[in-house]
């Protein structure tokens, strides 16, 4: 049984109250560990540090944060295996998936905005024989981080790393689902010689202690990543307050398939952007639109590599699909299924629990699902299930598929599968997402702007926008 410490003013400590939240091991079912059940005074003394911190931190030079970023990112890389051994105990995904991205990823996080904030750069106008006009950016003070359960250190750096970077203390909550790897990233930050107060990481439920970093009136920001009915609960609790916010909620990511496709390449990343981590990330492809042409042969060929994916336990070296994240999870999913059956959905692979044997049991497993038949307008395709479920839609015309693809409440993703140049261009142009890929999926330049539009979430992440988002721009007008 591991008990784990909240990370405050340096320090691994207890909870204020003495209270603790058990959390199970997706794989098994079965506890494994002890979190934190943090609450307002947690918090508090967080801020107290960050704010402490933020004195010395925010004049601290660009070169020495960088160096501090850089050691730790080492240390995740030192202690890489130990860390995806981890991630995947605790998340329920296949160790090699955590060992090939998750963990990666983190360190990758801290060098990415170790070596950004070297070259970031604010703007000047000069006003023709008038006057020249320059911006500062300053560092805001104490922001909040708080991170989801499905890529946990993966996010919960994707934050930590350009508030940071940027100058800023934080106080920074990861999910109670899967607490580990930040409790790991606190004794790494210890051993990296982070200046005590800098980084915070408290534990706990979103009820209390996500709530307490949200409404505390020293906090200048929050960014978060989770679901959509929590993010519009942080917005209005933190808009009346001025924060600033950057929220990257929900996603039911079109991936459109056009008959001219590469079709073996189209057919194994489908696969893949369908069932990766089990469904459960906000950018798999969980409605895909096939050209009619090609509208049988593409599921014949999908539903026959989808059974060969394994569902297995974590550490099984040729495990495809590992266990969802919880049990309550598990539940929901599995709702999902009987709902697309109540709406006329025809379940052609899949749409039933796996039970292992032995030790894994209990775990939370379930197989990859494809359901056709459903109306596009329908609760199944039109609400985010983040698991492995996908549904598969013919359609006739260009203007029909965009119809289809842009009926959501979301707007985070979409995948397009086609080899004219033209029509590429014109549909990224017109779906109503964020990110398009277009014959390709999940390839990311981490300079780039990360974000959704309508429920999917409001402001951007990556890059020099999201070192913007952690400072504050002030406008110097000088006279000549």
């Amino acid at each position: 049984m591991i008990q784990l410490k909240n990370y405050i003013n340096g320090e691994l400590v207890a909870p204020a109250s003495g209270s603790y939240l058990d959390n199970d091991q997706p794989a098994t079912g079965e506890v494994f560990s002890q979190i934190p059940d943090s609450n307002e005074e947690d918090v508090k003394n967080a801020v107290d540090a960050a704010e402490q911190a933020f004195k010395t931190w925010s004049v601290t030079s660009k070169n020495e944060r960088a160096r501090v970023l850089n050691k730790i990112a080492d240390l995740i890389d030192e202690n890489a295996e130990e860390l995806a051994r981890a991630e995947s105990q605790d998340n329920g995904k296949p160790l090699k998936l955590a060992q090939k991205v998750d963990i990666p990823r983190a360190r990758d996080n801290f060098r990415f905005f170790a070596t950004g904030i070297m070259h970031f750069a604010s703007e000047s106008h000069a006003m023709e024989n008038t006057a020249v006009n320059y911006t500062l950016r300053k560092p805001l003070g104490t922001v909040g981080c708080i991170s989801p359960w499905n890529l946990p250190l993966y996010l919960f750096t994707w934050k930590i790393a350009p508030a940071l970077a940027a100058g800023n203390c934080v106080v920074a909550k990861p999910s109670e689902v899967t607490p580990v790897t930040a409790f790991k990233l606190s004794e790494l930050c210890i051993q990296a010689g982070l200046p005590k107060g800098v980084l915070n990481i408290v534990h706990g439920l979103g009820a209390s202690a996500g709530s307490a970093i949200v409404n505390h009136p020293k906090i200048k920001a929050v960014s978060f990543t989770g679901g959509t009915q929590t993010g519009a609960a942080i917005a209005a609790a933190a808009a009346p307050k001025f924060k600033k916010l950057s929220l990257e909620l929900g996603g039911k990511n079109p991936n459109i398939i056009f008959a001219d496709c590469d079709f073996d390449e189209a057919l194994k990343t489908s696969v893949m952007s369908s069932f990766a981590n089990q469904g459960q990330i906000c950018l798999c492809g969980s409605r895909i639109f096939i050209e009619r042409p090609i509208y049988e042969e593409f599921k014949e060929a999908f539903i026959a590599k989808v059974n060969k994916l394994k569902v297995s336990y974590p550490n099984d070296p040729e495990a495809n699909l590992g266990a969802v994240v919880s049990k309550s999870h598990k539940e929901k999913v599995l709702s999902y299924i009987d709902l697309a059956r109540e709406e006329g959905g025809k379940i052609l692979t899949g749409g039933t629990e796996v039970v292992l044997e032995g030790e894994y049991k209990n775990g939370y497993y379930i197989r990859p699902t494809v359901i056709e038949g459903l109306d596009y307008t329908c609760r199944t395709n039109q609400e985010e299930i983040f698991g492995p479920v996908v549904t598969l839609t013919p359609f006739d015309t260009e203007e029909e598929v965009l119809k289809m693809a842009n009926s959501t409440d979301y707007g985070l993703a979409a995948t397009v599968w086609t080899q004219n140049l033209k029509r590429a261009h014109r549909v990224a142009r017109d779906l109503e997402s964020g990110i398009i890929w277009i014959n390709c999926w999940l390839l990311r330049d981490l300079r780039t702007p990360f974000g959704g539009m309508k429920s999917s979430g409001v402001g951007r992440e990556g890059g020099f926008e999201a070192l913007k988002f952690f400072t504050e721009p002030k406008n110097v007008c000088i006279t000549y």
